[in-house]
């Protein structure tokens, strides 16, 4: 690329509006699970001893792991971003790829950890479940719509540092054009947080 085009390409940038916009979008993240949370707690606060019980059966080892994990990915893809602006493009890349195999490694741990409980019959609907008492009910209700719309999250994610992969790979995203990357960091933070916060209420439950 020529002095001129690179001149060019920068015209129509306007990093502050893009950073508000990501923001923005964050921000409708955090209402859409903050409902849920709220929801959350008014069913255990009503219900106490039936989600004690309920939490039990969930594996605290798999959700300590993959607690790691998703802490690990967010310095992962905190370095990618770090890496870039030094212009190390290939320590760049490798950091993204590091962050998707770690969200691929999240992924399998609750592919296993939902394989287990469907094996057992506790799952929305199932017999097994409808049995058991309104609060306990209303546990595994919350715990695989919200962890599922978080998995869901995470596969978004995956797809979208795959992207930025590309991006950096082609020159698109490069020491003094990062935004993109950046902002693909921020979501990636997000779900992170959210992890935090659902790896308690469901798994640490007192």
């Amino acid at each position: 690329m020529s002095s001129t085009e690179h001149i060019v390409s920068h015209l129509h940038r306007d990093d502050i509006a893009s950073r508000m916009g990501m923001w923005l979008f964050l921000f409708t993240e955090l209402l859409l699970f903050g409902g849920m949370f709220i929801l959350y707690s008014v069913y255990r606060y009503n219900n106490p001893d039936a989600f004690h019980l309920a939490a039990k059966e969930l594996d605290t080892i798999i959700g300590t792991f993959n607690t790691a994990i998703l802490l690990t990915s967010s310095l992962t893809m905190a370095l990618s971003i770090a890496a870039i602006q030094r212009n190390n493009k290939s320590l760049s890349i490798f950091f993204q790829l590091m962050t998707v195999v770690l969200a691929l490694g999240f992924m399998i741990n609750k592919y296993f950890e939902w394989g287990v409980k469907f094996h057992y019959g506790i799952y929305p609907g199932s017999e097994k479940l409808l049995s058991k008492p309104t609060g306990e009910i209303l546990f595994y209700g919350l715990y695989y719509v919200m962890t599922g719309l978080h998995g869901l999250h995470v596969l978004i994610g995956i797809g979208l540092i795959l992207l930025m992969t590309y991006y950096t790979a082609k020159d698109i995203i490069t020491y003094d054009n990062y935004m993109k990357l950046e902002s693909a960091g921020l979501y990636w933070h997000l779900v992170d947080i959210i992890w935090i916060f659902l790896f308690p209420l469901f798994y640490l439950i007192t």
